[in-house]
């Protein structure tokens, strides 16, 4: 029943894996015979076995384990960093133990057992592998091939946080990882991203591309392990914060930084399953612009090359008779342009030939509902596929009609019922067993690569359904994809993209209002309906990317709305333009500092144990703590007939200020926050700063010279302003300018930096119209209608005396 409950998609598999991973504690750990300084770590002979503990960097530590005769000979597909500059630290033999000491950790390796413990340099204990069940390997037979189950084990205190994992759309809806269980293979609508983030200040990361489980109640809830069922060692990465942006800052060092995304990609993306011709888009546009509704991207799905085969990369010329005309259009109309496109290809086009010429296609195949024929995944695993992948993507869609922007839709091989299939399938890289879950990783760094070479003045952007560790350097956003019209499934979208964010993955988003009900659309135009997308819309403004997507007519525009509906949902469009000044600061410190936009709320209240299980609030920035609507609130078209609130926990270290009515609030306390159907709670940390520009119909429509600058009382405070030329990458090339913003708050008193950097096209001056909120005094979306103090900034430091 156990399994049944846990691991129904793993099928005989699944119960091996249990079964296995019961069997592994009867087994005796490894003892170590001795050990061997090398320049990058240290080696150590076990009489079953060998460990070896690379010290990366002072806060970074990888441990292999095998017990086969050497470690596997292999590049990582997940970690780029090579870590060429070696690192000090002192090896000593304690007796009953080896310590590593660098300049922030003790590493202490448990002569009689191997395990490994992490300690502070003061000698405070960060975690442990569990004495008597650490690391193991378990020859087994799975799918038919021979291998070995893979797991570590760690001790878990009863107060411990876990977080991360990545997005699972069909999870439970719990966000602490701390005494569940989860599946971890990428199959239909999974990122099952291997790394986990403590609340005791420690990350792991698991490099192992194997279908896996992760344990989060082992032995009464006081240990937790991962498993991988296939392999020949054990491998993992540990990170040392404590706080929870230095681990992911440590995990992005390691695999890699997430370039930055073009300004457009913060507005709203407009889509709909599916777009049937070119001048359906025209109009989407023309309702869009002819209604001054603030919009950024239009997107083309699937079956535009209907009734050619998938893969043709063919626009259907009856439908589309001139696609660079319709994107140009778009263009000139301040309109980006975003394309689906599949890694799948039917047989009997020329791309599907090309590919399989060179060895370059997989014997894993796609149902094709429309043509009911199995059409064949490409091997991204291979560079010359990947290469010739792209290449024809490129001269047929992307660079000859000028899109903007990739869909990356079904990018992994994901059909359950053949996940045997995928198992014996032959990559170029090896077994598919071993490599089950990186294919849109290799993907998206095929296209990725492609794009930066072939289309250098244009940010490359990627929607990814699934994802895997080290995606976010392939410019991609993973999107939670094909999930229902229901409350059910939106209130489960809350937590996955906060564990998303958490696994390092930056730039996460769903489906607003769901894509299908029963496979069909919805009646958009009954109350319900409209209270879930509203509710859902507002959720999506605080998301890192703001996307519309499903099936049935829901632009904004679209006549299923009533006036009331369309207001809010106007609302909340008009205050995500106001607030690209700080969601542009914030994503170039995403690049240049690893930062997280979407954030649990362990990332800022680590020490508030009240923070640890609430799955439906998080920070958005610094600044804002937001706290979607997720149960419904109204009963059918009676307004009055539901409740108008919810509860909403104020962490213990801040004040708090409501949004919408400047109310000040102690942290540390749950309230029963104002949620009418208008009304996302919103609620503010004193010490912000936040920076809001004019209501636009485009992310680039107005210069930003006259900034709102709204400042929160009751502690000091900081923000990093960020501007550049908005879409290529100069920036990479120190082309940007910065400056910061800093708030004391016995003092009443703002500094504004001096400008640092430069680039093309930068304005000479900003107008900051400085709001000090009190009450209602600029308080809610809409420009204050009175100013503390304006000041006129000229790139030289000033200090503005707000008394």
């Amino acid at each position: 029943m156990l399994f049944k409950n846990l691991h129904s998609g793993l099928c005989k598999v699944g119960i091996s894996l249990l079964l296995l991973s019961c069997m592994a504690s009867t087994h005796a750990n490894a003892a170590v015979q001795s050990f061997s300084k090398e320049a990058d770590g240290v080696n150590f002979k076990l009489d079953k076995g060998a460990l070896k503990i690379k010290v990366c960097s002072a806060d970074i530590i990888e441990v292999k384990y095998t017990r086969l005769n050497s470690f596997l000979n292999k590049e990582s597909l997940v970690v780029t960093n090579k870590w060429a500059q070696p690192t000090v630290f002192t090896v000593a033999d304690a007796g009953n133990s080896v310590v590593i000491t660098t300049s922030k950790l003790k590493v202490v390796v448990d002569k009689a057992t191997n395990a490994i413990s992490y300690l502070t340099k003061a000698g405070q204990v960060i975690t442990a592998e569990d004495k008597t069940d650490n690391k193991t390997m378990q020859a087994v037979t799975i799918a038919g091939i021979n291998t070995y189950n893979c797991s570590t084990q760690f001790v878990s205190p009863a107060d411990e946080g876990l977080f991360g994992l990545g997005c699972h759309p069909l999870d439970s809806l719990s966000i602490n990882y701390k005494g569940r269980n989860q599946e971890m293979l990428i199959k239909y609508m999974t990122g099952a991203i291997p790394v986990l983030l403590s609340t005791k200040g420690f990350g792991l990361m698991w490099d192992n591309y194997a279908a896996s489980n992760f344990y989060g109640a082992e032995a009464g809830n006081t240990k937790f392990k991962y498993v991988s069922e296939s392999g020949k060692q054990v491998d993992y990465y540990f990170f040392y914060g404590p706080s929870f942006d230095h681990i992911i800052d440590l995990y992005r060092i390691t695999t890699g930084k997430a370039p930055m995304f073009p300004k457009w990609a913060f507005g709203l993306f407009q889509s709909q399953d599916r777009y049937m011709s070119q001048d359906e888009i025209i109009s989407v546009k023309n309702n869009y612009r002819n209604n001054h509704i603030p919009v950024d991207v239009i997107v083309q799905d699937w079956f535009y090359w209907d009734p050619f085969p998938i893969g043709s990369h063919i626009m259907n010329p009856t439908r589309y008779p001139n696609p660079k005309a319709m994107v140009d259009e778009l263009h000139q109309s301040h309109v980006h342009a975003m394309i689906s496109i599949w890694p799948v290809l039917g047989k009997g086009t020329p791309n599907y030939a090309a590919l399989e010429k060179i060895g370059g296609l997989t014997d894993i195949t796609w149902l094709n509902f429309m043509t009911h024929t199995y059409d064949n995944y490409y091997d991204s695993h291979n560079p010359a596929a990947r290469k010739l992948y792209w290449q024809e993507a490129r001269d047929s869609l992307i660079k000859r009609y000028g899109w903007d922007a990739w869909w990356v839709d079904q990018c992994e091989p994901d059909n359950t019922d053949l996940l045997d299939a995928r198992r014996q399938s032959n990559f170029y890289t090896g077994k598919g067993i071993d490599y089950f879950n990186t294919y849109s990783l290799e993907h998206s760094t095929g296209i990725y690569e492609g794009w930066r070479k072939d289309i250098p003045g244009k940010r490359a952007f990627f929607l990814i359904r699934q994802s895997f560790a080290g995606e976010q350097r392939n410019a991609a956003t993973l999107w939670s994809s094909d999930i229902t019209c229901t409350f059910a499934s939106y209130k489960r979208q809350v937590p996955q993209g906060i564990n998303a964010c958490a696994s390092g993955i930056p730039y996460w988003t769903s489906d607003i209002g769901g894509y299908h009900l029963h496979w069909e659309s919805p009646d958009w135009s009954k109350p319900e309906y409209r209270e879930l997308f509203t509710r859902w819309f507002q959720f999506g403004s605080f998301c890192p990317v703001f996307r519309i997507h499903g099936k049935g007519e829901r632009a904004i525009f679209s006549k299923n709305w009533d006036e009331k509906t369309r207001n809010i949902l106007l609302k909340y469009d008009k205050l995500r333009y106001r607030l690209l000044p700080y969601i542009y600061s914030l994503s170039a410190k995403v690049t240049q500092d690893n930062y997280t936009i979407m954030r649990s709320l362990a990332f800022d209240f680590r020490t508030d144990t009240n923070v640890y299980s609430i799955p439906d609030q998080y920070m958005f920035g610094p600044a804002f703590m937001v706290n979607p609507v997720t149960e419904q609130l109204y009963s059918g078209s009676n307004a009055s007939a539901g409740k108008t609130t919810r509860s909403v926990y104020l962490p213990v270290t801040a004040k708090w200020y409501d949004f919408y009515t400047g109310q000040v609030y102690n942290g540390g306390q749950t309230i029963a926050a104002p949620a009418p159907i208008e009304t996302l709670p919103l609620y503010v940390k004193a010490g912000s700063i936040i920076p809001m520009g004019p209501v636009m119909e485009y992310a680039t429509e107005k210069p930003a010279d006259k900034i709102e600058l709204r400042i929160y009382r009751g502690a000091n405070g900081s923000f990093d302003y960020y501007e550049d030329e908005n879409d290529n990458y100069n920036y990479e090339h120190g082309k940007y300018a910065t400056f910061k913003l800093n708030w004391n708050d016995k003092q009443q008193q703002l500094t504004i930096s001096a400008t640092k950097g430069s680039f093309p096209g930068m304005l000479k001056q900003h107008i900051f119209n400085i709001v000090v909120v009190k009450g209602a005094h600029g308080s809610d979306a809409a420009v204050a209608n009175k100013i503390d103090k304006t000041v006129i900034y000229a790139g030289k430091s000033m200090v503005v005396k707000l008394l």
